[in-house]
């Protein structure tokens, strides 16, 4: 016990399994890896990415702290890497080139941490034997544990589980600006624009809005909007859509802003929800739905205001264009709240506990084939939760299903689709997506 002791003062060797640096958790390792750099902790982050990299912003922001990167190692090499590691750090979202390496066989042992960066509300949910499973289960946010399942493992193995929020923090951010111009109200919404992440009734939101110059600046990639756009065009909405485009430069954008109107799915798999946290760090009020991840980030009329629908989203909207003083009170709220709660310093010491924590404890090797299974069918299979009667291997016994959630429909973020393109030969798969289209 001496020797683990004095290497807890030591350097720590931490390597990240991810699938890839994109999005939320490439933000969070980049900034990780300049928060050791900047505290002299004594971690050498390495992340091994199992699956190509399409966007390399954060990437070369990784590699410029000083972060050793692993662009889709060898089974060989990732199991050499895991070896040396003193922690593994497993970024989990049930992406399919992930679920391969943690199904593929008994892996070699490691003190392995598991954050998830999906809440398990809903598809992709979490199995329980799952969350009971590493040394810890680390949730990006408190809503995951309003899963019944998840709860319940509180009282039987709640030292190994925790709650550290995926925040990067917001360093590159400006400070607020002055929003307290009495001109129109400019809002906007910044992420991705498909009807899995926003609400699918978001243009009975924007048609209900009374202001009478109101537009509502769309910021992200318009390839995943292509039926909401379509849908503005033949209900008259698009001359109220005001579409920019993706940008790497958010603060740009977030400036332009007085209101974030940030209406999503309620069965959205976000935790953190980056894009929100960002603005609410510049001032940029905004309205959310009472939805279990934006509950724990927003508190209504103190830092935004929370709706329940597009009534209550146009009275919101009235309020503020007309409360200068109260809107003002609630951007200088929202932006000092969010920076002192989710900075990368408060995630950084939290995640510092939990890897002082495992250093005390032996590696172990671990098998994730009981719970997940062992063809890619399964594994994609083992994580739709309320939506897994629609994937029988048995087509007959399937009932006739109609359109589901929207999340099913993805091409990317794990869906069924997904895990076909990355593994082609599997019937199972095959079947399950051609059944899902048809119901497109």
């Amino acid at each position: 016990m001496k020797a683990l002791a004095d290497r807890i003062v030591d350097v720590i060797n931490l390597l990240h399994i991810t699938a890839h640096l994109g999005g939320g958790v490439g933000k969070v390792l980049a900034r990780l890896a300049a928060e050791s750099r900047r505290r002299q902790d004594g971690i050498r982050h390495t992340v091994a990415c199992l699956d190509t990299i399409e966007k390399t912003q954060f990437v070369e922001q990784f590699q410029a702290q000083g972060g050793q990167l692993l662009l889709c190692p060898s089974p060989q090499e990732l199991a050499r890497q895991i070896c040396l590691a003193d922690i593994v750090q497993l970024e989990w979202w049930h992406h399919p080139v992930v679920a391969g390496w943690m199904c593929s066989g008994e892996l070699p042992p490691m003190r392995l941490i598991v954050w998830s960066h999906v809440s398990g509300l809903h598809a992709p949910e979490i199995p329980p034997a799952f969350a009971a499973t590493p040394h810890r289960f680390l949730f990006s946010s408190p809503c995951s544990l309003e899963h019944r399942a998840l709860a319940g493992l509180m009282g039987t193995i709640g030292e190994r589980l925790g709650v550290v929020v995926s925040s990067g923090g917001f360093a590159d951010m400006p400070a607020p600006a002055d929003r307290s111009h009495s001109g129109s109200l400019r809002v906007g919404y910044l992420g991705t624009l498909n009807f899995a992440k926003l609400h699918p009734r978001i243009l009975d939101f924007v048609a209900a809005v009374r202001l009478p110059e109101f537009r509502l600046a769309l910021v992200g990639d318009p390839t995943t909007g292509v039926r909401l756009l379509a849908a503005a065009a033949a209900n008259g909405c698009e001359r109220r859509l005001d579409v920019r485009g993706y940008t790497t430069d958010s603060a740009r954008e977030l400036a332009s802003f007085d209101v974030l109107a940030y209406i999503l799915n309620p069965l959205h798999y976000g935790t953190a929800e980056n894009a929100l946290l960002e603005a609410m760090a510049m001032g940029v009020v905004p309205i959310v739905l009472d939805n279990p991840a934006e509950r724990y980030l927003v508190q209504h009329m103190e830092t935004g205001v929370v709706v329940r629908g597009p009534e209550e989203f146009a009275d919101a909207l009235d309020w503020l264009a007309t409360h200068h003083v109260e809107r003002a009170r609630l951007s200088a709220n929202a932006a000092a709240a969010v920076r002192a709660a989710f900075a990368i310093e408060r995630t950084a010491e939290s995640l510092q506990g939990h890897y002082q924590a495992v250093l005390a404890q032996d590696k172990r090797s671990f098998d994730f084939r009981p719970i997940f299974g062992r063809e890619p069918a399964d594994w994609f299979r083992s994580c739709q939760g309320d939506e897994v009667w629609r994937f029988s291997d048995d087509r007959d016994s399937r009932p006739v299903a109609g359109r589901g959630p929207e999340f099913l429909y993805e091409r990317t973020k794990s869906s069924v689709f997904h895990y076909r393109t990355v593994y082609p030969t599997d019937g199972r798969l095959a079947s399950w997506a051609h059944a899902l289209a048809a119901e497109q």
